[in-house]
């Protein structure tokens, strides 16, 4: 399977979303798209995350630039989390992991004792030609917002 990496094209893919949608690279061209990897839909840090993006969302229209948040969460969890916090942006289930696979998030966690492979919270920006430019791994979600916005307005 086709992997992601900086300076390369994105490999093809499409996944159910919220909104009834199918989403895939070809939906975003013309551009840019902040992608953004987490673990589990309403939980704290995600929630903080998403919120965020949220609260800039506007800010990220402006620099021309759209968000998706994906998780191997179900299209109905999907929907919840979104509705439950007004996301404008539309969330991705990847639940067989292949966007997960495409972009490597997946790494072993150690959850109260046992080792178990989660969702890496990263997120990606690619450019308007579906070409991914940059990329934040291990995120801590304090500035993480602000740091993602600032690249997508120099992109």
């Amino acid at each position: 399977m086709p992997t992601a990496a900086i300076g390369k094209k994105i490999p093809a893919f499409k996944l159910p979303a919220t909104s009834e949608k199918t989403l895939s690279p070809g939906d975003f061209k013309g551009k840019k798209l902040v992608l953004f990897f987490y673990p589990k839909d309403d939980t704290p840090g995600c929630t903080l995350e998403g919120q965020g993006f949220r609260d800039h969302y506007a800010d990220f229209q402006d620099a021309g630039a759209e968000i998706v948040g994906v998780s191997r969460d179900s299209v109905a969890s999907h929907e919840k989390f979104k509705s439950k916090f007004d996301f404008p942006f539309e969330l991705i289930s990847d639940a067989d992991e292949k966007l997960c696979t495409i972009f490597n998030v997946m790494r072993e966690k150690n959850m109260y004792g046992r080792k178990v492979m989660g969702v890496e919270r990263s997120t990606f920006l690619i450019d308007e030609q579906g070409v991914l430019r940059q990329e934040w791994r291990k995120v801590k979600v304090p500035g993480h917002v602000e740091e993602v916005l600032a690249a997508a307005k120099t992109l």
